[in-house]
């Protein structure tokens, strides 16, 4: 485990310190108890000697006046070692975050890394330094009194020595018992917290079923499993501990006794047995403290190995030599057959086709067909198994990764926004963008209209997620950033699908603004006939392969797969119009 952490962290200047620190004060604890077999033999003879055991006296309190000094010297170090190497893991791992692709983030992965920098990160700090002390102590302390009853007799040193890797394979089974049921019980942990999250989020549908105060079947169902797994952990738990308290007190009657037989045959004084049962005592007690440490040592382990999986997770390939100016705005797609992580079916099979600059390409098809998945390829989510992918004549491998991001904006269907102003929200795009761009970048994606009607205006934060914000609301934000960034380059995944008719009218022709600039290749996931037939070049896709390709009105005059859909949008758009008006003229 200390390898494996010490791998984790890059500067461990602190943590060592206070190692060294630690081991310091462990080895003068075993020398102060050792001083008692000099103090006693002067003390307790018939006539005490106090000269002679006068300088063994001196020596301890100075001793003592040492080990306090450094034990205020270890506090503030032992405070900011834990805080240091918390920071360091969690730089580690959001740095190491910023290479993933990025179509590793589900919702899975996101969990994995948020508790890993926020639970993981900080338990391993904290007991790193409230149990690694301990733990050094327990080790150092009963080798340092080993060393010195050597001194006293042979024979009891040895049997010291004889218990302690007995007592440590005793302790290393019972650690092995503690690690299973901290694994089991974390993932138990964890399903609570994901069950807890959905009690929450699904608080509306509930109450309505008036269930809110016991929850779903799942909850309920985590709440008994994680109980039961707490059960059946400390069960299991139980004989190894008392195996290992059992060797520990056995440890204990055999020095009693030899100490006892050594007494009586006149090898050993009163005040040699008096002085070795002291030191059995502290032998001991630091022993037995262990198995209290076992769990949090485990429990410590398991976070690190968290930490060191993701960590392992390999990052986005980079070239040796990156392109780092995009030459031009042309997209082709070229062979290209994709298949998902841990996924059987290949959600793109063979797909090849080339977007001109300045064009506006629409991709239709029906769900699941790859539509979304042709979008997170360009914008290098993930790489192709097979084939390319090439931006400007430029495979997007080849290009670095910041100038390919830059070049880019991409409208994803959920807009997440972060809980601070729209202002803020709109200038992630660009940080340095003036008051006059940011006017305009709202004009052009009708966002200036949602800002007007607030009360607070530019300065309205818009809740965790952008929940204070209707979903067309959010999407304008997201249009919005794209116009501002002046990306050369615009992915658009069904930003006006399940929208009302205001947003999606809005939304829509937010993105005809953007299609207009011919310095600028979109490709835009669409479903309104507005959208398609304004569109330069469709792309009917179906089970991951290219079915159709063409200009609208050449591929609705075919009648094949684009022209169904096509008469399928237009007749739902038709009813919903009127079915708008129905409820104006109510």
């Amino acid at each position: 485990m200390i390898r494996h952490l010490h791998r984790l962290v890059p500067q461990p200047g602190l943590l060592l310190r206070l190692g060294a620190l630690t081991a310091v004060q462990a080895v003068l604890q075993g020398l102060l108890l050792g001083s008692l077999i000099p103090i006693l033999r002067a003390l307790l003879r018939p006539e005490p000697d106090f000269g002679a055991a006068a300088p063994w006296l001196v020596a301890a309190a100075a001793g003592l006046v040492v080990y306090g000094v450094l034990t205020v010297i270890a506090t503030p170090v032992g405070f900011a070692a834990s805080s240091d190497l918390a920071g360091q893991l969690r730089r580690r791992l959001i740095d190491h975050s910023a290479s993933l692709p990025l179509g590793w983030f589900t919702p899975e992965h996101k969990a994995r890394l948020a508790r890993a920098t926020t639970a993981d990160a900080a338990n391993i700090g904290n007991l790193a330094v409230s149990i690694g002390g301990p733990a050094i102590t327990a080790t150092l302390t009963p080798l340092t009194i080993i060393g010195v009853t050597v001194a006293v007799d042979w024979r009891v040193a040895l049997l010291f020595a004889v218990i302690m890797p007995v007592a440590l394979l005793a302790l290393r089974r019972a650690g092995r018992i503690a690690s299973i049921a901290d694994v089991e019980l974390e993932q138990a942990a964890a399903d609570i917290a994901g069950r807890a999250i959905e009690l929450g989020q699904a608080q509306p549908v509930l109450r309505a079923a008036g269930q809110s105060s016991t929850g779903t079947a799942r909850m309920r169902e985590a709440l008994d499993e994680h109980r039961t797994v707490y059960r059946r952990g400390l069960r299991r738990s139980m004989a190894p501990d008392l195996t290992y308290t059992g060797v520990i007190m056995a440890g204990f009657v055999a020095i009693l006794v030899v100490s006892a037989l050594l007494l009586l045959d006149g090898t050993l004084g009163v005040a040699e047995v008096v002085a070795l049962l002291v030191l059995a005592v502290r032998f001991l007690e630091p022993l037995g403290n262990l198995v209290e440490l076992i769990g949090a040592l485990h429990a410590m382990d398991n976070a690190v190995g968290r930490v060191r999986a993701l960590l392992a997770t390999p990052p986005l390939p980079e070239a040796d030599r990156p392109v780092t100016e995009l030459p031009g705005t042309s997209v082709e797609l070229s062979g290209v057959t994709f298949t998902y992580p841990g996924g059987s079916t290949p959600a793109l099979a063979g797909v090849s086709f080339t977007c001109a600059p300045g064009s506006t390409t629409a991709i239709v098809g029906p769900s699941g067909s790859g539509k979304t998945t042709v979008t997170r390829l360009i914008a290098r989510f993930f790489d192709p198994q097979e084939g390319s992918i090439r931006i400007g004549g430029v495979d997007v491998r080849e290009l670095d990764q910041r100038t390919l991001l830059d070049s880019i904006a991409v409208v994803f269907q959920d807009v997440y926004l972060f809980d601070d102003t729209i202002e803020e929200n709109l200038r992630l795009a660009k940080p340095d963008a003036t008051d006059a761009e940011l006017a305009e970048a709202a004009r052009a994606a009708r966002l200036d209209e949602v800002v007007e009607r607030l009360p607070e205006g530019w300065h309205t934060r818009v809740g965790e997620g952008g929940s204070r914000l209707s979903g067309g609301e959010r999407q304008r934000v997201s249009i919005a950033r794209a116009f501002l960034k002046q990306a050369r380059i615009v992915l658009i995944d069904e930003a006006a699908s399940a929208l009302d008719p205001e947003n999606e009218r809005a939304v829509s022709q937010a993105i005809a603004r953007l299609a207009a600039d011919r310095g600028r290749t979109v490709l835009v996931i669409a479903h309104r006939p507005a959208t398609l037939d304004a569109a330069d070049h469709v792309l009917t896709l179906h089970n991951g392969h290219v079915a159709e390709a063409g200009t609208p009105a050449g591929l609705r005059a075919t009648g094949g797969l684009f022209a169904r859909l096509y008469d399928q949008y237009d007749h739902a758009r038709s009813w919903r119009l009127d079915r708008e008006s129905a409820t104006e003229v109510g």
